[in-house]
């Protein structure tokens, strides 16, 4: 009997992103199920009674909540292909520091840039480039965050990455000068097959964006 396996999930969160990129990574066919996260359906409530939150991967009638949480169980239950974790436990330990890093540092100034205005915006720009900064030195001269292979790292940034065209027009900044080789990482990540077939066109999340601005009046 084949998997049953179902993905509920909002267009443009980057965080839903990650889980039909890993998915795809894996080969997995799925059922997409799109969320009115306004009028959430019932089936989402009874997934994820706690949060609440998309993405839920629902797996032979079984949830999984938390994006990168979903990320690795898809890793480990459909391991014979495109590892997204390093084998070795230090690395994998360092892939989730980084995780870690990615959805405190980067995920609370990359909402104040398109949620905010003045002063508080210029301070949210500032955070965001010192935090992409340093992800570009942990990056170094690598291809992606997992060396030679797109990995754990690089599917959490991807999700920043399809916001990178609407973070930039909602503040008035441009990230590529202040990060060139991360920029060079984020353009390979979103070449990729699986991405490709998983983000938004980056017009509409900049339509999105702005529409987001005008509900918190600013």
């Amino acid at each position: 009997m084949a998997d049953e396996v179902i993905l509920l999930d909002f267009w443009p969160s980057p965080f839903g992103v990650r889980a039909r990129i890993a998915l795809r990574e894996k080969g997995v066919e799925f059922e997409y199920r799109e969320e009115n996260l306004r009028d959430k359906s019932p089936l989402l409530l009874q997934m994820n009674p706690v949060y609440k939150k998309i993405p839920v991967l629902i797996h032979n009638g079984k949830p999984v909540c938390e994006s990168m949480n979903v990320v690795q169980y898809i890793d480990e239950v459909w391991s014979d292909k495109n590892p997204l974790l390093p084998s070795d436990p230090y690395q994998r330990a360092q892939a989730r520091f980084w995780v870690d890093f990615i959805d405190t540092k980067v995920f609370e100034p990359a909402d104040k840039i398109w949620s905010t205005k003045g002063e508080v915006q210029e301070t949210a720009k500032r955070e965001y480039i010192e935090a992409l900064k340093i992800l570009e030195s942990e990056l170094g001269d690598k291809p992606y965050f997992g060396g030679d292979n797109f990995g754990f790292v690089d599917i959490a940034m991807t999700g920043y990455y399809m916001w990178f065209e609407a973070s930039e027009k909602c503040g008035n900044f441009s990230i590529e000068p202040e990060c060139p080789t991360l920029m060079a990482s984020a353009r390979r990540c979103l070449q990729r097959d699986s991405v490709v077939n998983s983000v938004p066109d980056p017009e509409k999340i900049v339509e999105f964006a702005f529409k987001i601005r005008k509900i918190y009046c600013v």
